[in-house]
């Protein structure tokens, strides 16, 4: 199976080759600008010490400042924040805002943290990286495993060692400190402009879509509760631990709330038969991957749709809310099976462009209200979906048009800044 960066250097390869670029313009767009790699040592509360790597990769920086999230994940390792940067640099050309693509990540599992520990671990990664951080050089915004709070410490470590208090330097703030309203749920929301889009587009009803989620954090919480408010059917829902499934559809709402009392999506909802009535049943996450709907929304990591389970996949719309959720060995298999897959560069670019909003706004210190921050995302995700249906109408998928797209934009940037 390819890594989740060969993947993404393939799709990048394909889009350079389609626009006739030369081996250096290539070389350029695959290989990062800078790679930040060091130790973080962690006194821990038990009084030992613990060393946790950590990275911070900058990939292209053509359109404007690097932009992307740091990850909190045990697993984490440089290959996949190389792959994570690149894919920003391809969904911020793509929306059309002025940034680059950056990602940074600790292998560390925060659950396993103190809030102090987390607060200390935090602010040692402000500092490993002030010099090369910034709200003009790279700006930082929350991921798997970091949350509004941990963007509060860092903007805080980050302000008392430039002299001066600068909320613009992160994104996924809290509100009370220079957050954007609809920040929290912007990835998800631009997830469904985009589902919508393409329902109209391929003359779906919504009311007739089953939908399966895998995830269910910010992102996938956040969709789901958006599409059954729209009347979509969703029957398939999971966490980390296992997922629920109902033939007719799920109380998505009620699920929210015994999440927020529990933690789970799957312990107690259908064997107290609370959220979902009679037909609920417990199944396994490799089951809802595999489940009887129309539309499969994985939300959760990387690499969850293989060539080994792409054959059972029964979807025939999925829509990338995960970033590299589908192998390309997965995706040819799913393509020649007649299923569109709406990728990630667009389908879960909402969040990004809900943290331009918010750097915007902290830039003019002047702030909107939640309506008009989701009417200005909406605005730029519809653009978006017709600017890639339009290039896939004359030829190749909905990921290749994608590309495409990004890459022609990132690649005249450079041509014209003299860079090729």
């Amino acid at each position: 199976m390819a890594s989740f960066l060969e993947n993404t250097k393939h799709y990048v390869e394909r889009a350079a080759s389609a626009l006739g670029l030369g081996a250096d313009a290539l070389a350029l767009l695959e290989k990062p600008k800078n790679v930040a790699a060091f130790d973080i040592p962690l006194p821990l509360d038990s009084g030992e010490t613990r060393i946790f790597k950590a990275w911070r990769v900058q990939h292209n920086d053509a359109l404007g400042p690097f932009k992307g999230g740091i990850r909190y994940h045990p697993a984490s390792n440089v290959d996949e924040v190389e792959a994570l940067a690149s894919l920003m640099t391809w969904k911020t050309s793509l929306v059309g805002i002025p940034y680059g693509g950056a990602k940074g990540a600790v292998t560390v599992n925060p659950k396993e943290l103190s809030a102090r520990e987390l607060e200390a671990i935090s602010r040692s990664y402000v500092r490993r990286l002030f010099d090369v951080i910034g709200p003009k050089k790279d700006i930082p915004a929350p991921d798997v495993g970091t949350t509004p709070q941990v963007m509060a410490w860092m903007v805080d470590e980050y302000s008392k060692l430039v002299g001066h208090f600068e909320p613009t330097a992160f994104t996924g703030k809290p509100v009370e400190i220079g957050g954007s309203f609809g920040r929290d749920t912007a990835t998800g929301f631009g997830g469904a402009v985009v589902l919508r889009e393409y329902a109209r587009s391929a003359g779906l009803e919504p009311k007739k879509l089953r939908v399966a989620i895998q995830g269910f954090g910010a992102v996938g919480s956040a969709i789901a509760n958006i599409l059954a408010k729209e009347d979509y059917r969703v029957v398939g829902l999971s966490d980390s631990k296992g997922a629920i499934f109902n033939d007719d559809r799920i109380d998505v709402e009620e699920v929210l709330r015994v999440q927020e009392e529990r933690g789970l999506v799957n312990r107690r909802p259908c064997s107290l038969e609370e959220a979902s009535g009679g037909m609920c049943k417990v199944i396994s996450n490799e089951e809802l991957l595999e489940s009887e709907v129309d539309v499969l929304i994985p939300a959760a990591l990387e690499n969850v749709i293989t060539a080994e389970n792409a054959g059972r996949v029964k979807a025939k719309t999925i829509l990338e809310m995960a970033n590299g959720p589908v192998t390309s060995e997965a995706e040819a298999i799913l393509t020649a099976a007649g299923a569109a897959i709406i990728p990630d560069v667009l389908a879960n670019s909402g969040g990004v462009v809900g943290s331009y909003f918010e750097w915007v706004q902290g830039l003019a210190r002047f702030y909107w209200e939640e309506d008009e921050v989701f009417a200005k995302i909406k605005k730029i995700m519809v653009k978006a979906f017709e600017d890639v249906a339009k290039a896939k109408s004359e030829g190749g998928d909905w990921r290749e048009a994608s590309y495409v797209r990004a890459v022609k934009r990132v690649a005249e940037a450079m041509r014209l800044r003299g860079w090729v």
